[in-house]
């Protein structure tokens, strides 16, 4: 493994987790809601009244939070080295799981174990060690 010490960002890096952090904990706190996105999304799939604005507004604030920043300073570039295909068949596996997991990365894996949640140390395990496999079979297994 060989670390891009050039564009290494710890100040980014961890003033991003402290912004993520202070909004699942004020979310729980002045909502009494996880930040659990794939939750945040299905509830306006399956909508009930009085519980839509706050969602909107949370994902707004995800969507345009790159629009702010990017007032400040520039956009990190990205490269991404897969194809369509196998960013759909990726996003479609994460969902499922997702969906039979019970919540995502955020819902388990930040709000979760900050509540010292057992279900959401088991869902975090999980999908970390199923990410690694994934990665190891895809990359050293199949040489994708």
């Amino acid at each position: 493994m060989n670390f891009d010490w050039n564009h290494f960002t710890p100040a980014a890096s961890f003033i991003g987790g402290i912004l993520i952090g202070l909004a699942a904990a004020l979310l729980i706190l002045l909502n009494g809601r996880i930040a659990g996105i794939s939750g945040i999304v299905g509830g306006l799939l399956n909508r009930v009244k009085g519980d839509i604005a706050w969602r909107y507004a949370f994902i707004a604030g995800m969507v345009g939070a790159p629009a702010v920043y990017l007032l400040f300073a520039r956009l990190p570039e990205t490269d991404i080295q897969a194809d369509t295909g196998a960013l759909i068949a990726a996003g479609l596996l994460v969902g499922i799981g997702t969906r039979y997991g019970s919540g995502c990365t955020s819902g388990h894996g930040v709000c979760g174990l900050s509540r010292l949640s057992p279900r959401s140390l088991v869902a975090t395990a999980t999908f970390m060690a199923t990410g690694f496999a994934t990665v190891f079979v895809v990359r050293h297994i199949l040489g994708w």
